[in-house]
């Protein structure tokens, strides 16, 4: 079955997403995992040296710059599970506006970043990147405080990691996590209506207040 933009929208909205085994495999599949990975909106951890990274400045935030670019670092990869449909599918779905990147400049340099799906009151996290240290985490950092202010309540980042549970992400049952979904989808989520905060000060500010 090929991927469709409707197709995808409807699986995740169900609580499913497609993978691959790999950039060149054609084919792909769906999970629903036992184990969902997300982050708490409201239980980011910020740490020491990532309080002191936005302290410092010097790098800009911005959404939807460059989705492509975005897509094309996170599969950069030995392993990855984007293939071309998987790859093709989302840039239709950024396209379109449902899906979107979020990234990490410093200079004119793409220094990390992440990009998924907004749906209602869900952001589904789909990958991430750095090429720069504390990229990927500065993204995350600016991402999660977006979310909060455009209205959304569940930030669904699939499984969990080490790097992720560094930053407060944790685990809860597949359950948990499609009551979490049903009741985030019935709300309306501004992820492009709220404006970017630019002021690292403000952001860290407001996510310490509650980490």
């Amino acid at each position: 079955m090929s991927l469709t933009p409707e197709l995808v929208l409807h699986a995740y909205a169900s609580g499913v997403f497609p993978m691959s085994e790999g950039r060149e495999d054609p084919e792909v599949f769906w999970v629903d995992p036992r184990e969902r990975g997300i982050i708490p909106l409201d239980g980011f951890h910020i740490s020491r040296s990532l309080a002191r990274q936005i302290k410092k400045g010097g790098y800009r935030p911005a959404l939807n710059e460059d989705f492509a670019a975005v897509m094309r670092a996170c599969a950069d990869r030995d392993e990855t599970w984007i293939n071309a449909e998987i790859f093709e599918v989302f840039s239709e779905l950024h396209r379109q506006g449902f899906a979107h990147s979020f990234e990490i400049y410093e200079g004119d340099v793409l220094a990390g970043g992440t990009y998924g799906l907004a749906l209602g009151g869900a952001f589904f996290g789909e990958s991430m990147f750095s090429t720069r240290t504390g990229g990927s985490k500065l993204a995350l950092a600016h991402l999660v405080d977006h979310l909060r202010r455009a209205g959304f309540t569940l930030f669904d980042t699939q499984f969990l990691t080490p790097h992720l549970a560094s930053l407060g992400a944790c685990e809860i049952s597949r359950a948990s996590y499609h009551g979490k979904l049903a009741e985030a989808l019935e709300r309306e989520g501004k992820f492009l209506q709220t404006p970017l905060e630019q002021d690292a000060h403000l952001v860290l500010q407001r996510m310490t207040q509650t980490s």
